[in-house]
């Protein structure tokens, strides 16, 4: 299958942020991009505190890309809210909606919205669940287009977030900071899980879509090489060192290993051994740290002209 490859367009702050986001968006829609993703964040910049309304700015914008989150934080929300904003939407875009469904990590947040650090799986699979009997109620206003709902995506982060996804039975959106081995393994993991899982209900499991983030930048020289990778080194440490937990362990190594930075050859060599690797059928891309936003265009355009028809 050729690979799906869609853009994550990060946090957008202000209003001259979201002009280019939208222009962007417009962009990819016309060039081929698979999907368009925006995460939740909230208590700092780089991530709106609604994407689903930023993604409603999108569909009014596009008439073909899929809208994606890549983490919408249901352990913190009030599920019923969610799926009716979640139906009205994927209703507005004409059926084009993708949902990454995530936890939350930062202790701050947590503690903004009331809820504690070792309860907030047991929120998500109770908010899953209850949005799930939303979407399958005798309310049409509230179903989604797409029966009985978008795709869903987990969005994990180490082996307590890997299991709850194989529980559910739902595919395992992977990290931006996990290396390429540490992913192999999260994926087959997650397989093994899945298998166990359906072993014991005397099925097979069924196949799910393998899904990875990665920084991803194609670059017209070595000087812009050099530059955007020391770029991406500097960002990882910066996280390194803000960070806590697991979070921090993993970002403190070597950015090499978990970016795609470089000519078209080579970003087109690094994408080819995740195919072999994962089984990649859909990569979530994200701009290079510190790029502008025409550093950023030229190298999606070469992507979609020099690196993607190859693959």
């Amino acid at each position: 299958m050729p690979l799906q490859v869609g853009l994550a367009l990060g946090g957008p702050g202000d209003p001259p942020a979201w002009a280019e986001a939208l222009a962007l968006a417009t962009w990819a829609d016309s060039a081929g991009f698979d999907s368009l993703w925006l995460p939740e964040g909230h208590l700092r910049s780089g991530a709106p505190s609604s994407p689903l309304l930023g993604l409603a700015a999108f569909a009014a914008r596009t008439a073909r890309i899929r809208l994606g989150t890549t983490s919408l934080l249901i352990s913190l929300l009030d599920p019923l809210r969610v799926a009716v904003e979640v139906a009205a939407l994927d209703q507005l875009c004409g059926g084009r909606l993708v949902l990454g469904l995530g936890r939350g990590f930062e202790p701050a947040v947590l503690r903004a919205f009331g809820v504690e650090a070792r309860a907030k799986r047991d929120r998500f699979d109770a908010a899953l669940d209850a949005m799930l009997a939303v979407w399958r109620g005798d309310a049409q206003p509230h179903r989604p287009l797409q029966h009985p709902h978008p795709p869903l995506f987990v969005a994990a982060f180490g082996p307590k977030g890997l299991a709850q996804a194989a529980r559910r039975g739902l595919p395992y959106l992977a990290s931006p900071l996990e290396s390429l081995d540490r992913l192999a393994h999260n994926f087959a993991r997650h397989a093994e899980l899945r298998a166990a899982d359906a072993a014991g209900a005397g099925a097979e499991p069924a196949p799910l879509p393998v899904a990875v983030m990665r920084t991803v930048h194609v670059t017209a020289n070595a000087a812009e090489t050099r530059a955007v990778r020391e770029a991406a080194e500097a960002e990882f440490r910066a996280l390194a060192t803000r960070a806590r937990g697991a979070i921090a362990t993993v970002a403190a190594g070597r950015a090499s290993e978990r970016v795609l930075i470089g000519e078209a050859g080579e970003v087109a060599e690094l994408l080819t051994d995740y195919r072999e690797r994962l089984g990649l059928d859909l990569l979530v891309l994200r701009p290079a740290a510190r790029t502008d936003d025409a550093a950023r265009r030229a190298s999606l355009e070469r992507l979609a002209s020099r690196v993607l028809p190859g693959l």
